[in-house]
C-alpha cells in the first residue's frame, strides 16, 4: 500500500464501471496481474498523461501554486482528459475563479449513475487544495 490507497494486483470493475489495475489504471478485462512495482510504473506514466493535458486545457496553473495544479491534475487522472477539456471547471480554472472551481469540482461525484462517498471525499480533498 502506497500512499494510503491500496494497490489491486489483477483487473477489477470500478464503480463507474471500467476495468482498472493497480492504482486506477484503465485496462483490459484480461490484464496479467501485476506487481506493486509495475502498478507504480503505470501510476507515474498515467500522472504524467494526465499533467500534461492538465496544463494544455488550463495553462494558467503553470503560475499557481503546485496544490492547485495537482487537484486538477488529480481531477484529470480520474476523470480523464476529455472531462475536463469540456468542462465548466476549464474555464473557471482559466479564469482563476477558485470558489467557482471547486463548486464545479464538488458536482463530479457520480459513478455508474449515483454519488459515490469516495468521490466526495475525493472532490474536497481536491476543493481544498485549491482554495
Amino acid at each position: 500500500m502506497k500512499r494510503g490507497i491500496e494497490i489491486t494486483a489483477v483487473p477489477y470493475i470500478c464503480p463507474a464501471g471500467f476495468w482498472t489495475i493497480g492504482y486506477g489504471h484503465l485496462c483490459a478485462p484480461k490484464h496479467p496481474p501485476i506487481t506493486e512495482a509495475e502498478a507504480e510504473v503505470y501510476l507515474a506514466r498515467d500522472l504524467q498523461t494526465a499533467l500534461a493535458a492538465t496544463l494544455r486545457y488550463c495553462p494558467v496553473l503553470a503560475t499557481e501554486p503546485d496544490s492547485r495544479l495537482a487537484a486538477i491534475v488529480d481531477f484529470t487522472f480520474n476523470l480523464g482528459a476529455g472531462r475536463l477539456q469540456t468542462s465548466t471547471l476549464r474555464r473557471r480554472v482559466n479564469q482563476r475563479d477558485w470558489t467557482a472551481a471547486g463548486q464545479e469540482l464538488r458536482r463530479w461525484v457520480y459513478g455508474g449513475g449515483k454519488v459515490l462517498p469516495g468521490l466526495v471525499t475525493r472532490r474536497e480533498a481536491e476543493v481544498a487544495l485549491i482554495l
